[in-house]
């Protein structure tokens, strides 16, 4: 029997997400929990053999840190890392914090469980690219990954030296990186810029 953290702090996604895996005859929930970084700390206490967390949680826990400090301490924990957000770079920092897959939340909890069952039996479940979203004038997808990294280091609050500093670039370079966005989105500020991202979830500074 595979012991099941399940970490999120939506009252009606926790329930329906215990519902599902409830109904798996291979799978027991051992607990459900509100706040990401607790899950470092049952893990420490408690046999766990996959984790369903959610990437904002409460109290601004990051489910991207905590996974990848679980991680660290307990690679046999799977994790599958859960979000309704589309910010761009989840699925790289996903990987990156060795989570074994990926679920944009939605109401199809069967599709959860199938996700669940493969990534016991081994396998890695991506989403090829996360959902597109409209800015401004245009959709997401119309933005390189090199502006996408620019909005996301603008909306945590990076001047533009930092930036340049921070992607190897000139300062000249990241103005025009900007210029394009604003023409692009037909935004004419970056106040107006970042508002929309945060707004729309296309960027969370702090995840």
């Amino acid at each position: 029997m595979y012991k099941v953290l399940i970490v999120e702090d939506s009252v009606f996604v926790k329930t329906a997400l215990s519902n599902a895996i409830s109904l798996m005859e291979e799978c027991e929930i051992i607990d459900t929990i509100e706040n990401a970084e607790m899950a470092e700390i049952l893990c420490l206490r408690l046999k766990v053999d996959v984790i369903v967390m959610d990437i904002c949680t409460k109290d601004d826990s990051s489910g991207l840190r905590s996974a990848a400090n679980i991680k660290k301490l307990h690679p046999e924990i799977k994790i599958i890392i859960s979000t309704s957000m589309p910010d761009y770079s989840f699925i790289k920092k996903a990987r990156e914090a060795g989570c074994e897959s990926f679920w944009y939340k939605n109401e199809n909890t069967d599709e959860l469980i199938g996700i669940i069952r493969k990534t016991l039996s081994g396998e890695s479940i991506y989403p090829d690219a996360s959902p597109v979203i409209r800015i401004g004038e245009i959709t997401s997808d119309q933005l390189t990954p090199r502006e996408l990294e620019v909005i996301k280091k603008l909306a945590e609050g990076r001047s533009y030296q930092e930036i340049a500093d921070e992607l190897y670039v000139s300062i000249d370079t990241v103005r025009q990186h900007t210029k394009t966005i604003y023409s692009k989105t037909g935004f004419h500020s970056n106040v107006q810029l970042i508002s929309a991202c945060i707004m729309s979830g296309l960027v969370l500074p702090g995840y």
